[in-house]
């Protein structure tokens, strides 16, 4: 069952917090399944029992409701994933990064790997035709990135990444790695393909160890 079939209890629709947060979560679910501009509101509308007068009150439109699930459930969920681990000021980021990974994917089922990365996503399908969503986008990315470059210089002092490093570069690289194992697995409907991509991103993430820390990895 996904988040979008569930219907709305009745108590929540008198609970203009709870409202909403239902009513991003079925948002959220019929872009991940359909696209941004192929999601249907009248869904939306059957998962949550809402009226299109209710779901008004709370976004002005359907352009507001996805900048919210972008701003609301994606980035927190982009933030919690994958630059939460790095925050931490004695965190090793290599050993981090792989943790995070694998996690992402042992518990990543069929309809992940069918339905991709809703940040991927919505990235490839809005960027383009929608300013809005393009900053947002732009901004969520780059946060990611600095939070992963930020990390390796810290751990340059502390003798767990290569002084040679270029942690910019190699930030941006993971970050776009990361994203487009996902694409070509999902492209693929493939586990084995985002396997075989995991397994030569964690084999450039240990290649940033210096040499004895690598060999003893």
């Amino acid at each position: 069952m996904t988040i979008a079939s569930v219907p709305l209890p009745a108590r929540q629709r008198k609970d203009p917090k709870g409202t909403r947060q239902a009513v991003l979560l079925a948002a959220f679910d019929e872009i991940h399944r359909h696209g941004f501009q192929a999601a249907s509101v009248a869904n939306i509308l059957q998962a949550t029992g809402l009226t299109k007068g209710a779901l008004y009150h709370h976004f002005a439109n359907k352009q507001a409701l996805g900048y919210a699930v972008l701003d609301e459930l994606i980035a927190p969920m982009v933030v919690h994933r994958w630059m939460a681990p790095l925050q931490v000021e004695s965190a090793d980021p290599i050993t981090a990064l792989i943790d995070a990974i694998s996690e992402a994917g042992a518990g990543m089922t069929e309809d992940d790997l069918a339905l991709g990365c809703p940040l991927n996503n919505l990235a490839q399908e809005m960027s383009p035709v929608d300013e809005g969503f393009r900053v947002r986008i732009n901004a969520l990315f780059a946060q990611w990135r600095d939070v992963i470059s930020a990390a390796l210089g810290r751990a340059k002092g502390r003798g767990q990444v290569r002084q040679d490093v270029d942690e910019s570069a190699s930030a941006a690289f993971l970050v776009a790695a990361l994203e487009g194992c996902v694409g070509m697995a999902k492209n693929a409907r493939s586990r084995e393909v985002l396997e075989q991509c995991g397994q030569g991103v964690l084999a450039y993430l240990n290649s940033l160890r210096p040499s004895e820390r690598g060999q003893q990895h």
